[in-house]
C-alpha cells in the first residue's frame, strides 16, 4: 500500500545524442517527460511535424496492408490467443528488424496496390454480368444491336415496354404514320415486361418511323459491336478472365502474407518513431545541446543513471520536486492489493498527503463480490477460469493480468460464501437428489448443509449480517482518514472529522443495539443496560465535538456553530451508507432464487420423462439457465461491489485528484522489446 516517491530528473546533453537516449528512455519506459517546457532565450524548439507525419502515414498504410492480409490469409487464432500478449524481442533482434523497413515498406505497397488491382478486377465482374444479361433478350437475333440499316433503309433495333404481336405493332404504327405499310416489322421477342424487334424503313421515311416509334416508348437496344450470341461469349471470357486474374491476385497476397510478423514489426517500429519526434518537437534545444526534464519513481533513479552514463556523455540531475508541483502519482502494490490498482485508476489517483488506498480496499472488495453472487460454483467456474489464463498466458499485458487476478480473487471469496450460506448451482444438490435418486425433500435439503445459515431460510439474519459488515467497512475508512491526518501531522482534525464521528456513529449504533424493539426486528439480543448509559454518553462527546468543531474554518462564533450543526446531520448520510448495504442481501438472494427457479423447472421436466431423456433434457435447461445466471448476476456484483468502494467507502477518506504517471514508452502493438537478454 504505496504511492511510489518521484523525483525530478534533468538531462542535458549533446543534441547528436538526442535520438538516441530518447530512444534508449522510450525502450526503458520509466521516465515521464515533461512536454511543457518554459521557453527560454538560449534554447528554441524545432518543428518536427512533417517528419512524424512520415511515420504516421507508414504506420497507417502498413495497418491498412495488415488488414488486406487478414481478408485474404486470415489467421487461425483460438479464442484465448488474446491473452498472449506482445512478442517479446531482444534489443539485438530489434534492431535486426529495423535493418528490413524499406523492404518491408515496399511489401506494403505491393499489398496496397494488388488488393486495389483485385477491387477492380471485382467491380468489374457485375458490369459484365449486367451486360450479358441485357442480351438474353436477344440471342437469336443474328445482327450486331448497333446495327443502323444499310444506304437504303434505316433500321431501329431496340424494346417495346410490355408484350406485343406483330398484328398490334403493325396497328399502332398504322394510327401513328400515313406511311406505316412502307414499315417492315421484325418480332424478335416478346416477354411479358418487353419486346424486342428489329423496324426497318426506306432513308425518307426515318424520321417519321423515329417520331411513331417515341411516342410508343420505343428505347433502343444495349450497344454491342457483335451479334449478341458472340458478344454473350465475349463477355463470359471477360468475367473468367477478370475472375482468374482475381485469384491470381489473391494468391500474390497469400505468397506476402509470410512477410506478416515483418509488417507487424516495422508497423510498431515507425509507431515508437512517431512518437519519439512527438517529444523532440516539445523539448528545448539549441545548435548544439538539448534539455530534457520530467519524473522518475525514486526507486529507479540511480538504476537509470548509471545505464545512461555508462551510454552517453550526458549531465544527469535528480531532485525533489517542490511542494506546490503537481507531482505524477504512481501505485506499487503486490499479492492481494495489486488488482485493485486499476480499480483506484478508475476512480482517481491519490492527491497529495492522500495514502494509496488499493490494499485496505481490497480487503473488502472481494468479500464484497463473494457475497453478492454467494454460490460456491460459479465462484469455482470464475476461479478455475482466471487462474488456468493467468498460469497459461505468462507474457500476459499487465493491465489484462490485473483484471483477472482481480476476478480469481473475486471467484475465490465466492466460493467461500457458497458454501458459508449453503449454495452450489443453487440448491442443486437437493433438486437432482430428489429428482432422479428419489431422496426426500426434507432429507435432500441436508446433504449441502450451509457452514452458517442459507440466507433464503433467514433473510433478516443476513441483513443484519449486512448492516454489521458495512459499519466495519465505514469504519475502516474513517479509521483511514485519521491514520492519514496522523501522518500529514493534522491530529487535530484527525480527532475532528475522525475520532467524534466514530464515537458519534458508534454511540448510537451501541444504543440502538439495547433497544428491544430495534434487536427484535433485526434478530439479535439486547446489550445490557450498562451498554446503553455508555452509548449514550459516547454519542453525546461525539455529536459535540462534530458540532463544535464541524465548521471550525468559519470565521464567526455563529457561523461555527451553524456549520457545525448541518455536520451533525451529516448522520443521516450514515444512515443511508448502512442501509445501501442490503444490496448484499438482495444480490445474494437473487442469484439464489434465479438458481433454484432454473432448478426446480430441470426437475419438473427432467423428472416428468424416462430417466434417459429426463436426465438429457434436466441438463439442457440446467445450463442454459446457471449460464444466464452467471452471467447476469457476475455483472451485477461487478458494479455493486464497485459502488460501495467508490460511493461508501471512499467517501469517508479518500478525495483523489492526482495525475497518473504516464512514462514515456514504447506504445507498441505486437512487440515488446526488452532491453537485456
Amino acid at each position: 500500500m504505496a504511492v511510489v516517491p518521484m523525483k525530478r530528473m534533468t538531462i542535458i546533453a549533446a543534441r547528436s545524442d538526442r535520438k538516441a537516449i530518447l530512444e534508449y528512455l522510450q525502450r526503458q519506459g520509466e521516465v515521464e517527460i515533461d512536454r511543457e517546457s518554459p521557453d527560454d532565450p538560449y534554447y528554441h524548439k524545432i518543428d518536427v511535424s512533417g517528419s512524424r507525419q512520415i511515420f504516421e502515414k507508414n504506420v497507417g498504410l502498413i495497418d491498412q496492408a495488415l488488414s488486406v492480409l487478414d481478408t485474404y490469409a486470415p489467421l487461425k487464432t483460438g479464442l484465448l490467443d488474446s491473452m498472449s500478449g506482445r512478442t517479446i524481442l531482444s534489443l539485438e533482434d530489434y534492431e535486426k528488424g529495423v535493418a528490413k523497413r524499406d523492404k518491408v515498406m515496399d511489401i506494403t505497397h505491393q499489398i496496397l496496390s494488388l488488393q486495389k488491382e483485385d477491387a477492380e478486377c471485382k467491380a468489374s465482374v457485375p458490369k459484365y454480368e449486367i451486360s450479358k444479361e441485357s442480351l438474353a433478350s436477344w440471342m437469336n437475333f443474328d445482327l450486331p444491336l448497333d446495327f443502323k440499316g444499310t444506304k437504303r433503309t434505316k433500321a431501329f433495333i431496340g424494346t417495346l415496354p410490355g408484350e406485343w404481336t406483330m398484328e398490334n405493332i403493325y396497328l399502332e404504327l398504322g394510327q401513328l404514320s400515313e406511311n406505316s405499310d412502307r414499315f417492315d416489322v421484325n418480332l424478335i421477342n416478346a416477354e411479358t415486361q418487353q419486346t424486342c424487334v428489329m423496324i426497318v424503313c426506306g432513308a425518307d421515311d426515318e424520321a417519321e418511323l423515329s417520331d411513331a416509334l417515341h411516342r410508343m416508348n420505343f428505347a433502343k437496344a444495349p450497344i454491342s459491336h457483335a451479334v449478341p450470341s458472340e458478344e454473350a461469349k465475349e463477355l463470359d471470357a471477360k468475367i473468367a478472365r477478370a475472375n482468374a486474374q482475381s485469384a491470381n491476385i489473391a494468391a500474390k497476397i497469400m505468397e506476402l502474407s509470410a512477410h506478416r510478423e515483418d509488417l507487424k514489426f516495422i508497423r510498431d517500429y515507425f509507431k515508437m518513431r512517431a512518437d519519439k519526434y512527438e517529444v523532440i518537437g516539445e523539448i528545448n534545444q539549441s545548435d548544439r545541446v538539448f534539455i530534457l526534464s520530467g519524473y522518475i519513481a525514486a526507486e529507479s533513479a540511480d538504476s537509470l543513471a548509471e545505464k545512461l552514463n555508462s551510454k552517453y556523455d550526458i549531465v544527469l540531475e535528480f531532485e525533489d520536486p517542490s511542494e506546490d508541483e503537481e507531482v505524477p502519482v504512481k501505485l506499487k502494490n503486490r499479492g492481494y492489493g495489486w488488482p485493485i490498482e486499476g480499480l483506484v485508476e478508475n476512480y482517481s489517483m491519490p492527491g497529495k498527503g492522500e495514502i494509496d488506498p488499493s490494499f485496505v480496499t481490497s480487503l473488502f472488495y472481494y468479500i464484497c463480490f463473494g457475497l453478492m453472487l454467494s454460490d460456491a460454483a460459479y465462484g469455482l467456474i470464475i476461479a478455475l477460469a482466471t487462474g488456468v489464463c493467468l498460469y497459461k498466458f505468462k507474457n500476459m499485458e499487465m493491465g489484462l493480468r490485473r483484471n483477472l487476478k482481480m476476478f480469481f480473487f473475486c471467484g475465490i471469496w465466492t466460493v467461500v460464501a457458497g458454501f458459508v450460506f449453503g449454495s452450489f448451482f443453487g440448491d442443486s444438490v437437493s433438486s437432482i437428489a430428489q429428482t432422479f435418486f428419489g431422496v426426500e425433500k426434507a432429507k435432500a435439503g441436508t446433504l449441502l448443509p450451509a457452514l452458517w445459515f442459507n440466507p433464503l431460510d433467514n433473510p433478516i439474519k443476513m441483513l443484519t449480517f449486512s448492516f454489521g459488515f458495512g459499519l466495519i467497512h465505514l469504519f475502516t475508512g474513517l479509521g483511514v482518514l485519521i491514520y492519514t491526518d496522523v501522518k500529514n501531522g493534522k491530529v487535530a482534525d484527525a480527532i475532528y472529522d475522525g475520532v467524534f464521528w466514530m464515537m458519534f456513529v458508534g454511540g448510537c449504533v451501541g444504543f440502538l443495539l439495547t433497544v428491544p424493539m430495534i434487536t427484535n426486528m433485526l434478530g439479535v439480543t439486547a446489550l445490557g443496560g450498562n451498554v446503553a448509559t455508555v452509548s449514550k454518553w459516547v454519542a453525546i462527546i461525539g455529536v459535540l465535538g462534530v458540532v463544535a468543531f464541524g465548521g471550525r474554518d468559519s470565521a464567526s462564533i455563529g457561523g461555527r456553530i451553524g456549520s457545525g450543526l448541518y455536520s451533525a446531520y451529516g448522520i443521516t448520510s450514515y444512515l443511508s451508507d448502512v442501509l445501501s448495504y442490503s444490496r448484499l442481501l438482495a444480490l445474494g438472494l437473487a442469484t439464489s432464487v434465479i438458481s433454484s427457479v432454473f432448478n426446480t423447472m430441470a426437475g419438473m421436466v427432467g423428472g416428468a420423462l424416462p430417466v434417459f431423456f429426463g436426465v438429457i433434457l434436466y441438463a439442457i435447461i440446467f445450463i442454459i439457465g446457471h449460464v444466464l445466471n452467471l452471467a447476469i448476476n457476475a455483472l451485477g456484483a461487478y458494479v455493486h461491489a464497485n459502488r460501495l468502494q467508490y460511493v461508501e467507502f471512499f467517501g469517508k477518506f479518500y478525495h483523489g485528484g492526482g495525475r497518473l504517471f504516464t512514462p514515456f514508452a514504447a506504445k507498441t502493438k505486437f512487440f515488446r522489446i526488452k532491453e537485456d537478454k
